[in-house]
Order: C-alpha cells, then structure tokens, then sequence
C-alpha cells in the first residue's frame, strides 16, 4: 500500500537542507499548519476590511476571530520546538546570509480600529495589526521560497538559517503574546 505525500512547495527547500528528514518532516508539518492558520486570520479580517460582515452577528464575529487566533497560537506554539531543532540542526557555517523572510510593506500596514468597529468586535486594535502584519510577511515569506524552488534558484544554507531565525524572532515574541490576547 502506498501513500501520496503532499506538502507546500517551499518544504523543498527545507527538506533540501535537513540534517535529519524527522526534523524537516516535523517542521514542514508544524509550518505548514502556521501557514493555513495565519491564512485563516489574515483573510478573515480582510473579509471585514471589505465589508462582508461573516459571521452575521457581532458575537459570532467576535468568536471567529478568537477561534482565528487561538488556531494561529496553536500553530505557533507548536512550531518552537522543531523550529529550534532544525536550526540546531541546520547550523550555518558563517554567520552571513541574505534572509528570505522580508519586511512588511505597505499593504500589511493597515489601521484595523474602524473594521473592528465596524465589525462589532471588541479586541484591542493594535494587537490586531501586530499579529496581522507578522502573519501576513510570513505568508509572503513562504511564497517567496515556493517561488524559488519553482524558479530552480536555489537557497544556500546560510540564508535559508537566516529567515529562519528572522522568522523564530518575529512570530515566537511580541505576536504570539498578541494572538494570545486576542483568543482569551
């Protein structure tokens, strides 16, 4: 009996590298799980940006949005761990490399305070753009590597730690306590 094994594009990359294939096994899944997740929450709450009021009562809302990011919590409390070990794992041999996890732009700059007014949602507004503007550059981050294994271009060692520890700095502080108070 066999089994078909679909992952995300970007786990090329990290698959590529791996020390061990557990270790890049258990981070594709746990990225792949903060991918969806960060999609989830990002897209529910541009939802609201453009008007679509779903859930159809303020209370609802308020809910979806804590169910949002208590799954993104999740998600992220659970990528710590194998997250570490790869870079572990990983070890760069120099300390040099260009990272793939870029800076936000524009677009993820976004006032949430009167979609959440709008909304009917009681939550502080400034947490709501942290979180949303680090999900939203992870999600383009992971693009960004789908994009170079589609292109055949090739991500050396070094800067595949550099993003990643970029990555680890960014989501596992000031996001994750903001996603946390947002899902109480």
């Amino acid at each position: 009996m066999s089994s078909v094994e679909t992952r995300p594009e970007w786990a090329a990359v990290i698959v590529e590298h791996a020390a061990r294939d557990e270790t890049a096994r258990r981070l594709v899944g746990q990225l792949a799980a903060l991918e969806v997740a960060s999609l989830a929450f990002c897209r529910l709450l541009e939802r609201w940006a453009r008007g679509e009021a779903e859930p159809g009562t303020p209370g609802r809302r308020q809910a979806a949005l804590r169910r949002a990011a208590d799954r993104v919590e999740t998600a992220l409390a659970g990528l710590e761990q194998p997250l570490g070990r790869y870079l572990l794992e990983l070890e760069a041999d120099r300390a040099e490399g260009r990272s793939w996890f870029g800076e936000p732009s524009g677009a993820e700059l976004v006032d949430w305070e009167p979609v959440l007014a709008r909304a009917g949602v009681h939550v502080a507004a400034h947490r709501v753009a942290v979180a949303y503007l680090e999900l939203a550059v992870l999600v383009r981050a992971l693009e960004g590597l789908s994009s170079t294994v589609r292109w055949r271009s090739g991500l050396d060692r070094c800067s595949l730690w550099a993003g990643l520890f970029d990555l680890r700095e960014n989501l596992l502080g000031r996001a994750l306590e903001d996603l946390r108070a947002i899902a109480a």
